[in-house]
This record gives structure tokens, sequence and C-alpha cells, in this order.
């Protein structure tokens, strides 16, 4: 909050009538010019507030433009705030404007935060229970006063355990919540992107205590000496990327299975096929086929509708209606269609035509695709095609995003220029080049011989 030394305090008390024959007593200043006054019964205690002003201003102290108040005050009302408290304050700032998964992602983050800034620790079921408490109601805002008696009681237990915020600002503490934010569970360094994303939610929420005026200064830039943090690689396994032979077997392997097996083909193969992300494929309709009556053609993606959990979004649903990542409302981009998948998508519409919002994929009793219904799809295919023990041992192809790995990888494989892979699978260049490194790897005597034809020619 900004602050200034033009200060005016007017010494004289301004007296109100009340009813009765009783008065009200007024202090009145100015601080930047601007007017604010305080009201008391008696004249005590209103000359006891001119008293603090006045000995404020004697001290040489800055008063907050916004409120009017000293800042020692904002200081020693801080020393009085929770981390806990200020916590379920700042994802109360942030809810409303965030997006379902943005909002789990910043519960994700406080609740590795949290145990370093309780007086004790909990361990084993008990520390289990209090990260459940506090990521599916503490900082849940729509959900926080549903809490049963149960949860409520772990809630209380934190409020009345957890350190003043204040503690944030020494050099010890920060260290261990840094610390936190880039280990997992498991003791183990977390992979870039995850630390990055926590580290993110507390900087800002050390920023939001600044403007508040319960830090003076965001404490993580006050580490001169920052410990070197250890992350796992976040780099695409090639061990779990398919080739195009075991791509197109497990596509064969969903069009086998009963239930919804056969609408579900086109699904995963626009995952194969055009790099598309599960959330992206969900919303595809059938305006968004450029494609001819056979041969390649293009998509053209206007939205993504990512699953989130009915617990984090506004309305309930499970999955959350979004512009594309990384992209303004509005917003769409192209990516190929290749002739496979053209004549996928017109066996798909000739069989199963579209619901009634225009979409090529629906649950099997309406509405959007559960998330539940293509994993499990998609389990049943891994064991037709790899069988029971090398499926539950084997991480390749095991999760359906795999199928988008292996359509950047063979754009990238076939010599396709990367800005333009990260223009199709809406990436940025950096990104890209980062997680699909070892996807490069191997392509060195192409690349020369590439050279040696241009030289040659």
């Amino acid at each position: 909050m900004e602050t200034t030394f033009d200060v005016r305090l007017s010494e004289t008390l301004m007296v109100n009538d009340l009813a009765k024959g009783k008065h009200s007593y007024t202090v009145r200043w100015r601080v930047a010019k601007e007017p604010f006054s305080l009201t008391r019964r008696n004249r005590t205690l209103a000359n006891n507030e001119l008293s603090k002003l006045v000995s404020a201003v004697g001290r040489g102290e800055a008063f907050y433009c916004d409120t009017g108040r000293p800042i020692s005050e904002a200081r020693a009302a801080a020393s009085k705030v929770t981390f806990y408290d200020f916590a379920c304050q700042y994802i109360d700032m942030k809810w409303p404007n965030a997006a379902a998964n943005s909002r789990r992602s910043i519960a994700d983050a406080l609740i590795t935060i949290t145990p370093v800034m309780l007086k004790s620790r909990k361990t084993g079921n008990d520390a289990k229970a209090l990260r459940n408490a506090l990521h599916k109601w503490a900082f849940n805002t729509a959900h926080r006063g549903d809490a049963p008696d149960d949860i409520q009681a772990i809630l209380k237990w934190a409020a009345g355990s957890s350190k003043q915020l204040t503690e944030l600002a020494k050099a010890e503490t920060i260290r261990a919540v840094l610390d936190a934010v880039g280990t997992k569970l498991d003791g183990k360094p977390a992979s870039r992107t995850y630390m990055a994303r926590r580290r993110a939610v507390l900087w800002n929420l050390c920023e939001y205590a600044v403007e508040e005026g319960h830090l003076a200064a965001n404490p993580i830039t006050t580490i001169k000496k920052v410990r070197r943090a250890k992350y796992t690689a976040d780099v695409v396994d090639p061990a779990t990327v398919p080739n195009p032979q075991q791509a197109e077997a497990l596509l064969e392997a969903v069009g086998k299975l009963p239930g919804s097996g056969p609408r579900m083909v086109a699904f995963f193969a626009s995952m194969y096929y055009a790099a598309l992300r599960p959330g992206e494929a969900v919303e595809l309709t059938k305006l968004n086929l450029h494609i001819p009556d056979e041969g390649r053609g293009k998509l053209y993606l206007t939205g993504s509708t990512p699953f989130a959990g009915g617990a984090w979004t506004d309305n309930g649903e499970e999955r959350d209606k979004r512009q594309l990542k990384h992209r303004d409302v509005g917003a769409g981009r192209w990516t190929p269609c290749p002739s496979k998948l053209t004549t996928i998508y017109h066996q798909h519409l000739e069989q199963f035509g579209v619901d009634a919002y225009g979409r090529l994929f629906w649950g099997e009793r309406g509405g959007m695709v559960p998330g539940k219904t293509y994993q499990a799809i998609w389990n049943a295919a891994r064991i037709a095609v790899f069988g029971e023990q090398l499926a539950r041992t084997s991480k390749l192809a095991k999760r359906p995003y795999d199928l988008r790995h292996a359509a950047v990888s063979t754009w990238l494989a076939s010599g396709v220029e990367p800005k333009r892979v990260a223009d199709w699978a809406g990436q940025s260049l950096e990104v890209l080049m980062r997680i699909y490194a070892k996807c490069l790897d191997g392509r060195e005597e192409q690349a020369m011989d590439r050279i040696e034809t241009t030289l040659a020619g």
C-alpha cells in the first residue's frame, strides 16, 4: 500500500449532537490531502485517538494513503494475523476470478506450505487427515462453511496451532517453506513445472501480504543465498510414448470394447493424430472439423473443458469450460488432421452423429464425457493389447495424455520445424523444446544429411 508523510491534523474535536442531550466527538485529519475522520462516544476516547495520531506524526512516521492510519498500527495488527487465517483470506481473494484447476493448484500449494507454518507437526494418518481437511475444506472457499464436525475439529486445531504470518519474514522460516514447495509428499524432489507452480503461489501470497501491510517486503527477495533446488527433469519419458503400430493397435482395441468403446475411438484418435488435450477433445464439435470427404484437413480449436472436479467449479460440474490453454478468450488455433483421422471422423459421424450441442463425444447418459469413463476404457484397451501383467507394470501409454505426446513426438521426428509444432500443439517453443528434448535425440544424421543435400545442390 502507498504511504506518505503528508499528514495534517485538526487538533479540535467536532461535537455531534445526539438524541436525549448526548454528544459524540469526531477526530479529523488529512493524509495526502484526502480527508479522514473517526467518531467516539465520549471526549476521552476521542482525545486518545487524536493523541495516537499526534504521536505518530511526532515520530516522523508514514501514514497509509488508503486507510489514513500510521504504519505502526498496521504492523501491530499484522503481528496478530496467523498464517492459516491469511491463507484462507488469500484463497478467498483469488477464488472469484480463478479457473477451477487454478483454484485446485493454489490449494495444493498451500497444503505444502501450511505444515511448515504450524507450531507442531502431525505424522502418519493424522498428517493425511490434516492435508485432506485443508485441501477439501479450508482452502476451498465454496465449501469451507460446510465442513462436517470432525473436519471442523481438525481445522480448529490447525488455526490454533498456526504460527504468526510475520514468521515468514524470518530467513530460516522462508527457507523451510521454499524447501517444502520443491518436495513431494514422499520426500523426493518435485518436477520443475510442479515446483514452479507452487513457488508462484507462495510468491503471490507474500506479495499480497505486503500489499495488505502484514509484511514489510516479500521475504523471498530477502534471501541472498538460495539453496540450489533439486527437481526431477520435466521431459517426456520415451518409455511412455507409443510408436505408430502400438497406437493404432490401442485404437483398434478401443473400438472392440463393449459399451462406449466404439464411440471413443475418434476421441482417442484426436489426441494421437492431432495432439489434442483431453479437455480440447471433449469440446470438439462438427463445426471445428475442416476436413474433405477424404484426405488431410485441419481442425480449428476454439475452447477447452478440462476436468477439474465439482468441488472447484462454480456450477458443481466436473469439467470447467474455458478458453484454450495459454490463449485469450475467443482466440483459437489450427492443428492438422491427417488422412487417417479424417476417415475416423467420417465413420464416427455416420455411426454416432453429434449430441444436442453439436459435440462429437458425450457420455453414455448424455452430457460431457466423464474422465472416469475414458480412463476405464483406456485401461481395458491397454490390457487387451499388452496383456494384464505388462499393462500393470509398464509405463507405455499408461495415460491417454501419452497419445498427445506421441503426436508431438511424431511431428518432431518427421522433421517439422519446432516452431510450427509448438503452434499446432498450443505450447510455447521454450516449453516444447524442454519437454520433448529426448524426442529430438538421434536425429543428428538426418539433420546432417539435409545440410549435405543443401550444400551439394
